[in-house]
């Protein structure tokens, strides 16, 4: 009788303290006073940075035709660039973001749609190596500094000029070449935590990226099974970049 008693007791017990020790570190972490890094960092009109990152594209397809779902094969792709940074207020910042980004995107075609009934190899597949150099206009919107972080959200518009497209290349599918357009035009969303160290200001963040315009170039033969049916083809994906400042 004693264990049963004793044993939620003792859960009780416990819990309390977690939500004390909780209780305590959160109201540590957001409303005591801490030796603030770089204070001035932000209060400079013009400031500049680099950034790493990572990134994962796919494509979105709409058809004209209700037949087989063209489906992407994603690969983890790769960013770097300079960043120049153009203060507004302690809120408000434009960015200027230009930069290169490499992608990997695989095509897998129905053979269905070839009047064929088997897979045969990899005749049904397209590999789209896209390098583009990625040139963002963005405004970041943070909130009020917390001690050492701050927290913020980006939106924008970017171009970017695609050096691996073929746009212009006789070459169509026929002989295994799947053409994209050069120039394409995207929207972007995100946010991310500026990270006030000693030396300098360390920002990761992740955002969508949604392109505006179409991509594919069509084959020289209006039946083509690779892209008759393709009534637009944009880019879409994650980036995740880590900015130092």
């Amino acid at each position: 009788m004693n264990i049963d008693i004793c044993y939620p007791m003792r859960k009780s017990i416990t819990i309390i303290i977690i939500l004390f020790i909780t209780y305590n570190c959160n109201a540590q972490l957001f409303t005591k006073k801490k030796l603030l890094n770089n204070e001035n960092f932000d209060k400079p009109t013009l400031s500049w940075g680099y950034f790493l990152g990572l990134n994962n594209y796919d494509y979105n397809f709409d058809y004209n035709n209700n037949l087989s779902d063209i489906q992407t094969e994603k690969n983890i792709g790769f960013n770097v660039g300079l960043i120049g940074n153009l203060r507004i207020s302690d809120y408000f910042d434009i960015r200027f973001e230009p930069g290169l980004v490499m992608s990997n995107r695989n095509l897998i075609f129905e053979p269905s749609n070839f009047g064929m009934s088997e897979f045969q190899a990899n005749i049904h597949q397209r590999d789209i190596k896209s390098t583009y150099i990625h040139i963002p206009l963005i405004l970041k919107i943070s909130t009020q500094r917390l001690n050492n972080f701050k927290p913020y959200v980006l939106a924008g518009i970017s171009t970017a000029l695609n050096l691996s497209s073929k746009e212009n290349s006789v070459n169509d599918n026929n002989l295994g070449e799947f053409r994209t357009k050069k120039n394409v035009f995207f929207y972007e969303l995100g946010f991310g935590i500026d990270f006030y160290l000693e030396w300098f200001k360390f920002s990761p963040s992740i955002r969508g990226i949604f392109a505006l315009t179409d991509e594919h170039v069509p084959d020289n033969d209006p039946a083509s099974p690779w892209t008759s049916n393709i009534k637009f083809m944009k880019s879409r994906g994650i980036m995740i970049n880590f900015t130092f400042q």
